[in-house]
């Protein structure tokens, strides 16, 4: 097993713009989860809107996301270009952050959010795919694990400076909103400015119908496979939501629920970058198999639990699977597409994860009113079990075709 210190010091080696778009997911994460973590409360207690009409905007919005990666990541192939639709889409999710503190009416507030969520779906794929050109073969996992833990840590940057300046202004929602317009701009600011993509390989097909049904058939059985496992594990991964309402029923009092995205999202920031430089070195889908068994863990840990601390470790293993898989599912996903279709290949794999996630989500709140949090949890258990006997598939069936991974001689 690889020491840390090789670990961290191959850090260095991951090329320039794959840091820098990972210091531009942490800053947009900022200034999203400064205003997402306050919206919910800001819509019911100050524009005075009904619970059934957040869950409607939050579920349009996040499944608006998921279906425009589709058509962003295709139409990435058609132009042979990335940058163009990261930087639109990154400047779409920038410009509307000045309408969320202005906005006096609840369906400006929608349209900004809205828009905020096409513009994710605008930059997901293609921004995935530029990583995957950048990256070295023998560092994709590296490098796809160092973004997503420079994301992460934006993400539970958010919340905690949410709490800190909601102190500070005395409960001041549009103080709080204006401040998160300030990372969204740096964020596209550095995007334009200081990532360069890499020239287009001479010789490389091109792509005039990405999503016609040859090009699809293009992606190969490898791709499938791995798709369809992420599916059903996406299945398993209903909305951390449910982490908090866990929290809540056992007794966390309600100005410290926060804290259980922070710990989750910490741990998950602190693992997912030597999840992703060990599967540059070992299999990926062995380190895949170690997550999916934390996450049936998770799952057991909290529908069990009887107090804080079972729960605390709970969401804790929860965060550590994050780490495990979010990053390695996508450098599967670059190892086995052509490089001319991967806005697809990234486009096809978060449309299908996100539309799963919706569904287990809904599944989960069905089993939560129907028969208590127990039965969610071990639901999800249930659900990651059928994965990781396709993940078992996987990790026989990729090898045995010679598709993807050898462990590097001299790393």
């Amino acid at each position: 097993m690889a020491t840390a210190s090789p670990i961290l010091a191959r850090m260095r080696e991951i090329p320039k713009g794959i840091w820098v778009l990972g210091c531009v997911s942490l800053f947009m994460d900022i200034s999203s989860e400064l205003i997402h973590a306050l919206l919910p409360v800001y819509l019911v207690t100050v524009m005075s809107v009904s619970m059934v009409t957040v869950g409607i905007i939050e579920g349009i919005a996040e499944a608006t996301a998921s279906i425009v990666k589709i058509f962003s990541g295709a139409m990435s192939d058609w132009l042979g270009k990335r940058k163009l639709l990261a930087v639109i889409g990154y400047g779409l999710a920038a410009f509307t952050k000045p309408i969320f503190p202005v906005a006096g009416s609840v369906n400006l507030l929608i349209a900004a959010r809205f828009v905020d969520r096409v513009g994710k779906g605008i930059r997901g794929a293609p921004r995935d795919a530029l990583i995957a050109d950048m990256a070295p073969a023998h560092m994709r996992g590296g490098s796809f694990g160092l973004r997503q833990s420079l994301d992460t840590i934006g993400a539970f940057l958010g919340p905690l400076l949410a709490i800190f300046l909601m102190w500070l202004t005395t409960n001041n929602f549009q103080a709080v909103f204006w401040v998160a317009v300030i990372p969204a701009f740096l964020a596209l600011a550095l995007l334009v400015f200081a990532v360069h993509e890499p020239a287009r390989p001479t010789g490389l097909r091109k792509v005039k119908f990405p999503l016609s049904l040859p090009e699809l058939n293009r992606l190969g059985s490898n791709y499938w496979l791995v798709v369809a496992v992420a599916t059903v594990f996406s299945l398993a991964r209903f909305s951390e939501a449910f982490l908090i309402l866990r929290a809540q029923g056992i007794g966390l009092p309600l100005v410290l629920i926060p804290m259980v995205l922070v710990l989750m999202n910490v741990v998950y920031a602190l693992v997912a970058y030597p999840a992703g430089a060990l599967s540059d070195r070992y299999h990926r889908v062995t380190l895949l198999i170690i997550g999916f068994c934390v996450l049936i863990a998770a799952d057991l840990v909290l529908a069990f639990a009887d107090g804080l601390v079972g729960v605390g470790f709970g969401v804790a293993l929860w965060g550590l699977h994050l780490g495990l898989t979010q990053g390695l599912l996508a450098a599967l996903v670059a190892d086995t597409t052509p490089q001319e279709l991967r806005g697809t290949a990234f486009g096809m794999f978060h449309l299908t994860g996100g539309l799963a996630l919706l569904a287990a989500s809904i599944l989960a709140g069905v089993l939560w009113e129907g028969f208590g949090a127990q039965a969610t949890f071990l639901s999800g258990a249930c659900l990651t079990a059928i994965a990781l006997a396709g993940l078992g598939l996987l990790r026989w069936y990729l090898p045995a075709l010679g598709a993807f991974h050898k462990p590097q001689e001299n790393a």
